[in-house]
């Protein structure tokens, strides 16, 4: 009689689990704000910090800049005593040595990727790419000292005079191999930098290749497809976003490796047309010299190089991402 003859004992019934979900709800929102302004501020720090570095950079790099304005990037001297200074001769041992790294790396990381991922027998599948992910934790010093003193003596002794001998007089490739087998140079700098980006790009293809459905490729072996058909018209298209990432990645490691080039190549400030002449690089040239570096024009100057150093991997990033952006669009129509 008491609950019948109450009208306000069904409410206050009811209320009770309405107002504690309301106020989980209100705590979930609470929690929602706190973990978005949490990542917000994680990102924007990234950021900030990206931004803080390029100012300093040009704020370090002003008096060189205003000295010798634009043509330092494309002057071809580098003379502390008479304070001339100018990027080019270290931007050409930059882009260079990259160049052969990635030359060289692409294609055998395409083929460690693909026997690993296709063609590998599956007890050898795991320990083959547990070698390949360590040979990425090797310290860049440890690929210079091998460099050094173990492979610039076998290149000097056993590769550069054949390569000499095989090109002959054939006009452009015996000016790129003429000049004294020294061993070290941008060759040997371009072929130990290859080494040390083939495991980042071999890991992130191999990655990138095991993403591809099993169904596709399945279904294309079941209409009487190769091998090779299938990964050129299967794995490759569903999978070139990641491989363009890859390469990205490795050309990054290239173009800012330090140790390991100044160790091997040469340290010499000049251009020739020879990939056996020691040059330099921008990297290596700031390992060199900022420790020594007196205040005035050279210190900004190595400063103006860091500066062409982070507009280079800007504009390769910018180049990754129309890539990727062309490919997507491809694969839209």
């Amino acid at each position: 009689m008491t609950e019948l003859g109450n009208p306000m004992a069904g409410s206050k019934a009811v209320a009770g689990p309405i107002d504690l979900h309301a106020g989980r709800v209100t705590i979930f929102r609470r929690q929602d704000r706190l973990f978005h302004g949490v990542t917000q501020f994680f990102a924007l720090s990234v950021l900030l910090t990206l931004v803080g570095i390029l100012l300093s950079l040009g704020i370090e790099a002003y008096p060189s800049l205003s000295t010798f304005g634009t043509a330092f990037v494309w002057t071809n001297v580098w003379n502390v005593p008479d304070e001339q200074f100018g990027a080019l001769i270290s931007i050409y041992g930059t882009l260079a040595t990259s160049i052969i790294a990635l030359l060289i790396a692409v294609p055998v990381s395409f083929g460690i990727a693909l026997f690993l991922t296709e063609t590998c027998p599956t007890w050898l599948r795991r320990p083959l790419g547990t070698a390949v992910e360590l040979l990425a934790g090797i310290p860049s010093i440890v690929y210079g000292i091998w460099g050094l003193f173990v492979f610039a003596p076998l290149f000097a002794e056993h590769v550069q005079p054949h390569l000499q001998a095989a090109v002959g007089d054939i006009p452009v490739l015996s000016g790129l191999f003429a000049g004294a087998p020294m061993g070290i140079g941008i060759l040997t700098a371009g072929l130990v930098l290859s080494l040390m980006v083939i495991p980042f790009i071999a890991s992130v293809m191999r990655d990138v290749f095991e993403t591809t459905p099993p169904v596709l490729k399945e279904s294309a072996y079941g209409v009487g497809c190769t091998q090779w058909e299938v990964v050129t018209r299967i794995v490759l298209p569903y999978t070139r976003v990641g491989v363009i990432g890859g390469i990205m990645l490795g050309l990054g490691r290239a173009l800012g490796e330090t140790m390991a080039v100044t160790f091997v190549i040469g340290n010499a400030n000049r251009i020739t047309g020879s990939l056996f002449s020691p040059g330099t690089s921008i990297a290596s040239t700031l390992a060199n010299e900022f420790g020594e570096a007196s205040p005035g024009l050279h210190l900004s100057s190595l400063f103006a190089l860091g500066l062409v150093l982070f507009v280079i991997t800007f504009l390769v990033l910018a180049a990754s991402n129309w890539l990727i952006a062309r490919g997507r669009a491809k694969a839209g129509h």
